[in-house]
């Protein structure tokens, strides 16, 4: 399970540093509460969004994003993988039975 606190908030966004994002928290009239900017490795988050609500975000961002985990540090990339495992386990579980 995904911990919401603020240093797991803080360990996404290294991690999406450390693949070229951009990430801004601003005020905006957000249909889904963040935005990506044009192709251009920006994500604009709603600044009134609690931590948990920044980390879900980050969270679906990262899902729609190709991420390679050769360019990452040690600690990014063991949290990717994390979050892969996770997201698995999630999606497994959604899968119904036959």
């Amino acid at each position: 399970m995904f911990k919401y606190t603020k240093y797991s908030l803080k360990k996404l966004e290294t991690l999406f540093e450390e693949i070229d994002y951009t990430i801004r928290y601003e005020k905006g009239n957000f249909q889904s509460g963040y935005c990506i900017v044009e192709d251009r490795k920006i994500a604009v988050i709603n600044k009134f969004f609690d931590t948990e609500s920044r980390i879900n975000v980050l969270l679906e961002i990262l899902g729609n994003v190709e991420v390679k985990e050769s360019g990452l540090s040690d600690k990014s990339a063991a949290l990717l993988r994390e979050i892969n495992k996770i997201t698995a386990n999630e999606n497994e579980a959604k899968e119904p039975s036959n």
